[in-house]
């Protein structure tokens, strides 16, 4: 898992609240395991017409915001059903950060696992974050992990918080196995151990 420190990009609005992860990965794409593929396939319902062809109301059809890294998106984002391909897809499209009032529990805890940070703000802060993102790819939008701001084009900035065990993991871009990774040496030593006091096992 990359290592996420420090971010500037373009940020996309979404306004739309409840976007839950069947509108990011609908159904009918979950059946594969592989993190990788899925990018093509985020927001399907909203970003194709049914000819196949794209959208061109949808914004992450828009030339301006197609290299978007950041979501600044209403509230309850990732509610529905519990779905790991949600932040697959997100994350295979480019996204790596996602700013919200709220998120589903299940979906944020999910982000984490897959290098991806979802911010939650006060209303009042996400307003402003959707005002300068709709000022189209000129506007960077700057994500600081190590001090925990959010700061516009223009230069105001919102702090937010953020669990110390979920930042670590994040600035060092250690997922489930690279904590587990960790603790290789002690994991070799007890199994080595083990053989010797256990040889029948």
């Amino acid at each position: 898992m990359e290592k996420f420190e420090k971010l500037t990009g373009i940020a996309a609005p979404m306004p739309l609240v409840n976007i839950d992860t069947d509108m990011i990965i609908p159904k009918q794409f979950l059946k594969t395991i592989k993190r990788s593929g899925l990018g093509v396939h985020a927001f399907d319902e909203m970003r194709y017409l049914a000819d196949g062809t794209e959208n061109p109301d949808f914004v992450l059809n828009k030339p301006q915001y197609r290299e978007a890294q950041i979501l600044v998106a209403g509230d309850n984002f990732g509610c529905g059903s519990s779905r790991e391909h949600a932040p697959w897809a997100l994350a295979d499209f480019g996204v790596k950060a996602v700013i919200s009032t709220s998120f589903a529990d299940i979906f944020y805890n999910n982000c984490f696992k897959n290098g991806m940070l979802p911010i939650v703000l006060p209303q009042e802060a996400v307003d402003v974050l959707m005002k300068d993102a709709e000022k189209g790819s000129n506007a960077r939008m700057t994500v600081d992990l190590e001090n925990q701001t959010v700061t516009t084009s223009d230069g105001e900035s919102f702090a937010f918080e953020l669990d110390p065990f979920r930042k670590h993991c994040l600035m060092n871009g250690l997922d489930d196995i690279g904590l587990t990774m960790e603790k290789v040496t002690a994991i070799d030593s007890f199994e080595s151990q083990s053989a010797q006091s256990r040889p029948w096992v």
